[in-house]
């Protein structure tokens, strides 16, 4: 069994060979968001409100290429942020790419996760997406991480599921046994890897689920490398999940694809099946989920934060129409009336939706309450609290 030392030398190999994620440097900030990777609409998805501060710390574990950390910075305009990894090779380009975006309120450091304790201060935000599934020992990592979580602070995290990502690990095995003597000629496993899926019948079940959902991307080698021919991978159902979970001490605030987590959306047909389940605790359920979509369950991707946390429900009407609204910094579609949602389900407004919503726009500076852009744009406050739900408007309480 190689040790912690060899595998981590290993995971660093493959990132100096195949700086990963592969997408492309620009000479301007990159294009599209992440809602996930920005301040206000995180912490809002969190807690119901709009974060009281801007000038915030951010540090982006395992930070790869730069590709989350060129977004980061973009994202949040008053935030200083971190990159650490370990792959030295790696970190060069993402050096380059946020010096070539105007990324300039970073600075990166080749660590790795079990080191971050060497970082002064703590962090309101830490995103770790794709990280701990490739450590020794995932605990320990997130253990590291937790430590420099500042209090009121929240954790974004990404890590693989075991159900949805079975033929990945069959190949895997398939293409290590091939390299044989070559394993860890990370280079040697793509083409290897290639070649059996060229060799294989179209109907082969790999072969199908790898056209259905993976080959788009997998057209690049850096991501087939990762996927298909990485040194160290753990995968997770739900039981291990919340073990990592509650071994960081950390408070599970939920996932951040709440869609894909409620039962109703496989079992609404057969109401005395959904009686049933009302009796489940939320992880089983959540376990219900994914034993029944089980092709979907590729990853889980969560926030967590330290102690208690607060929630804002807006079940209040009073204080719902006291509060004051604000347009989302991160819609995809404005300004129009088809929208993507948080979930990047496609909506539609309506035209009192809209009229509200262009209100919202240019309240950042007006700091009008709900109450008051509800004379000149009505709208009921079930539809205020749905615009709310969808992340579409950011919420601060009466101070």
């Amino acid at each position: 069994m190689p040790d912690s030392q060899s595998i981590s030398a290993a995971v660093a190999e493959l990132y100096n060979t195949y700086p990963f994620p592969p997408e492309p440097l620009l000479d301007e900030p990159p294009p599209g968001y992440n809602w996930r990777w920005n301040w206000s609409t995180a912490y809002n998805f969190c807690t119901g409100r709009k974060p009281q501060k801007q000038d915030i710390r951010i540090l982006d574990a395992g930070c790869g290429s730069g590709v989350g950390t060129e977004y980061l910075v973009h994202l949040n305009p008053q935030a200083q942020v971190t990159g650490i990894d370990l792959s030295a090779g790696t970190l060069a380009v993402a050096r380059e790419r946020c010096q070539r975006s105007g990324a300039d309120r970073v600075d990166f450091h080749h660590l790795s996760l079990y080191d971050a304790n060497q970082l002064p201060g703590k962090f309101d935000l830490i995103n770790c997406v794709g990280v701990l599934h490739h450590l020794p020992d995932p605990i320990r990592g997130i253990q590291s991480l937790a430590t420099k979580l500042a209090s009121g602070g929240i954790m974004h995290i990404f890590v693989y599921a075991e159900l949805g990502r079975w033929e990945i690990k069959l190949m895997q095995e398939a293409i290590a046994l091939l390299q044989g003597t070559k394993r860890g000629d990370y280079r040697d496993g793509v083409q290897v890897g290639r070649q059996v899926f060229a060799a294989l019948p179209e109907e082969n079940r790999l072969v199908k689920r790898e056209q259905e959902r993976w080959a788009m991307d997998n057209q690049r080698d850096a991501c087939f490398a990762d996927m298909y021919v990485h040194p160290q991978e753990i995968d997770y159902n739900i039981e291990t999940l919340f073990q990592l979970i509650d071994a960081s001490g950390l408070k599970f605030l939920g996932f951040s694809n709440p869609r894909q987590w409620t039962l109703d959306r496989l079992l609404a047909k057969n109401p005395d099946l959904m009686a049933r389940a009302e009796g489940l605790s939320d992880r089983q359920r959540y376990r219900l989920i994914e034993l029944l979509d089980p092709a979907a369950v590729t990853h889980y991707e969560f926030f967590l934060a330290r102690g208690e946390f607060p929630l804002i429900d807006w079940s209040s009407d009073e204080d719902l129409l006291q509060a004051i609204p604000e347009r989302s910094p991160c819609m995809d579609g404005w300004e129009s009336s088809y929208l993507f949602n948080y979930d990047y389900q496609l909506i539609k407004l309506s035209e009192a939706e809209f009229k509200f919503m262009q209100v919202c726009d240019a309240n950042q500076v007006q700091k009008c309450s709900i109450a008051e852009i509800l004379i000149d744009a009505p709208l009921t406050l079930e539809n205020v609290r749905s615009l709310q739900q969808q992340q579409l408007i950011l919420l601060t309480p009466h101070p």
